[in-house]
Parts: structure tokens; C-alpha cells; sequence
């Protein structure tokens, strides 16, 4: 694990400081805090911006890049469903087992709903599955395992974290998440990308078989 993090050193620079920062934040607010941040920073640009980028924490993006991954190396192309479906079930168990309230629920129960200027066009989630954002803990998942892939390009671990931080600014933006659930999500999401990429570098590249070429390489040969 200590060699995923000084092979990904902008990335995991970026991580520290949202682990930082987002727990002393998570010290020094109260629950729903963000979420009324955001709510009375709304704009003609975040809210279409938002409302769009909280996809790239979707199905959509895995089929993306399970397509572009045939075309370098059919192991890529196998280890992003891996990911997903992982983070999936450890969001989806983790839900069960806190039953947190979704922001919808927690400020129906205050009496303070009104006080949220709402996203147009979003559908709110109204169970007790707020705790962790599985939104969140795909999109850390999917872009840190990219970013590991192609450690040797230089910013683009930078890029990929950018990627997923907006994808767990989105939740709150669009009062799907609290911080709380995006901070843990973003954790887990980048222990299962290193999870994979460790099983990953167990198993040397071998041209000579068949996971490790693309499909160009498999039809020349």
C-alpha cells in the first residue's frame, strides 16, 4: 500500500488535505450546516453544473471507461466493474447497518425544510440511507483507480481527485448527502481503488496472454 501512495503523490496530497480539512470541519459544524451553505449559494451556473456532475458518480462513467480500457489493456477494462460492484456493496451494506436520515428526512423532522432553496429539476431521496454517499464513494473509487493506472502521467491523479471531490460537492449541493457521508464515502471509495490496484500489481503484465493486451493487440494477433 505504501508503494500506491508515493506512486500517486499529488493524489494522495489532495486526499490529505480533504481528510484534514473535512474533519475539522465536521468538528466545527453541525450536521446539515453544508447543506445550508450551499442552499443560499445557489447560482444560474451551479445548479446546472452540479445537477450534471453528480453523474460522473454513476453507471455511465464505468461503461465509459470499461470502453476506453478495451482499447489499451483488456485487464483495465476488468478491473473497473471489479470496482464499482465492490462499492457498491460496501455502500450499500454500510446503509443498512447505520440507517442514517437523508437530508430530506433530517430537516422534515426539525421543521426547518422551508429553509432550503431547492435544486431544479432533482428528485430528493427521502429514506434512511444517507450514511455513507454511495455517489461519492463510486466516483473516489472509479477516478482514483485511473489515477493509479496511469500514475506516470503526471497531473492526471490531480485531475482525477478534482473529478471525484465534485461529484461529493454535488451530493451536498443538490441536499441528496451531508458532509459526514461524503467524507467517509470519499475514504472508502479510495481504499477500495487501492484494494484493486494492490490485487492488481500482484499479477505482473504479461503481453503474451490475453487480459493483458487490447483489442487492436488481439486482432493483429
Amino acid at each position: 500500500m505504501i508503494r500506491i501512495i508515493k506512486s500517486n503523490p499529488l493524489f494522495f496530497t489532495a486526499m490529505s488535505i480533504f481528510i484534514i480539512s473535512g474533519g475539522v470541519l465536521l468538528l466545527n459544524i453541525e450536521q446539515g450546516d453544508a447543506i445550508l451553505f450551499f442552499s443560499e449559494h445557489r447560482s444560474a451556473f451551479g445548479d446546472p453544473f452540479f445537477r450534471y456532475f453528480t453523474k460522473l458518480g454513476e453507471e455511465p462513467v464505468y461503461i465509459f471507461f470499461v470502453l476506453l480500457f478495451l482499447l489499451i489493456r483488456f485487464r483495465y477494462a476488468i478491473l473497473v466493474p471489479i470496482t464499482g460492484i465492490l462499492a457498491l456493496g460496501f455502500s450499500y451494506i454500510l446503509k443498512l447497518i447505520f440507517s442514517h436520515d437523508r437530508p430530506f428526512l433530517f430537516f422534515t423532522k426539525n421543521g426547518t425544510f422551508d429553509q432550503i432553496n431547492l435544486v431544479e429539476g432533482i428528485d430528493l431521496y427521502k429514506g434512511a440511507t444517507s450514511f455513507p454517499s454511495g455517489h461519492t464513494m463510486s466516483a473516489f473509487a472509479v477516478f482514483a483507480l485511473v489515477a493509479f493506472l496511469f500514475h506516470k502521467k503526471k497531473y492526471l491523479g490531480l485531475l482525477m481527485f478534482i473529478f471525484a471531490l465534485l461529484v461529493g460537492i454535488s451530493r451536498m449541493y443538490l441536499v441528496q448527502h451531508f458532509l459526514k457521508d461524503v467524507y467517509l464515502g470519499g475514504i472508502l471509495g479510495v481504499l477500495v481503488a487501492m484494494l484493486i490496484y494492490w490485487i492488481h500489481m500482484r499479477y505482473p503484465i504479461n503481453e503474451n496472454k490475453w487480459i493483458d493486451r487490447s483489442l487492436k493487440k488481439r486482432k493483429n494477433a
